[in-house]
């Protein structure tokens, strides 16, 4: 029996892409990178499905341009890796113990594991508006070590949101970057920015302070927390949030 590979969805529907996207992005991700490659909206299907799960190198290279991950940050199984070994060679290193080389990487368990779906909520000041206004987004988190990406689900808000952070402890560190809606007051501007928080001793909230430049180009600041809404981010749950807060 097939598991799904859940991580690999959510990773796409937080890109917010179809899986005709995913593969038109992935075969231009491997044209960019003079590795031509077959990718089909059923081959992205079937990784999904979990029916395949160690894919080709030339696939497994452009996932990771697309996804902006490493490929064992996406549900899949990967025996071995070549890196850089900082002195002009390479070190072959396994991404599992001979006794689980057969089993799917995961996000990270136990405590300090925040991999879930989570409502983001940030304030601003407009200055044009003179008024404070409030940004909300349902987001992917998925948690890999200690890096942390979010991705906002399509239906939450027009105005898409990706996060990229790293955990020290209870500190949290990163940036952010918000594409505004075509038909808001800021037409489809991109702001982007730093944000670091801290997180509570439950591990549900997360609270702090973004920082980032304006519309006039001045650099504003405000609070942003994070509140964990579930662990699970299989289809039924994304659907269920695929949606603007209330």
């Amino acid at each position: 029996m097939t598991t799904p590979n859940t991580t690999l969805r959510a990773v796409r529907m937080g890109l917010l892409l179809s899986q005709d996207d995913m593969a038109r992005r992935i075969r231009e991700a491997g044209a960019r990178a003079g590795e031509p490659n077959g990718a089909s909206k059923r081959l992205v299907q079937r990784w999904e499905s979990g029916a395949s799960t160690n894919p080709r190198p030339v696939y497994a290279r452009a996932l990771e341009a697309v996804t902006g991950l490493p490929i064992e940050a996406l549900g899949f199984e990967v025996a071995v890796r070549v890196s850089d070994d900082g002195r002009g060679g390479h070190d072959l290193s396994s991404s599992a113990t001979s006794s689980s080389a057969n089993t799917s990487p995961a996000p990270v368990t136990g405590p300090g594991n925040y991999s879930g779906i989570w409502l983001s909520r940030y304030e601003y000041f407009s200055s044009g508006r003179e008024n404070t206004f409030t940004g909300l987004h349902h987001v992917v988190l998925l948690q890999h070590g200690n890096r942390l990406t979010v991705r906002s689900l399509p239906g939450s808000s027009d105005s898409p949101l990706t996060m990229e952070l790293s955990v020290d402890g209870n500190v949290i560190t990163g940036t952010w970057k918000e594409q505004t809606s075509g038909d808001s007051y800021y037409q489809g501007a991109v702001y982007h920015g730093a944000v670091q928080l801290l997180v509570e001793p439950t591990g549900r909230r997360m609270t702090g302070k973004w920082v980032g430049f304006g519309k006039e180009f001045d650099v504003n600041t405000g609070p942003w927390e994070l509140v964990f809404k579930g662990a699970s981010t299989n289809k039924a749950a994304l659907e269920v949030y695929n949606q603007k807060p209330e």
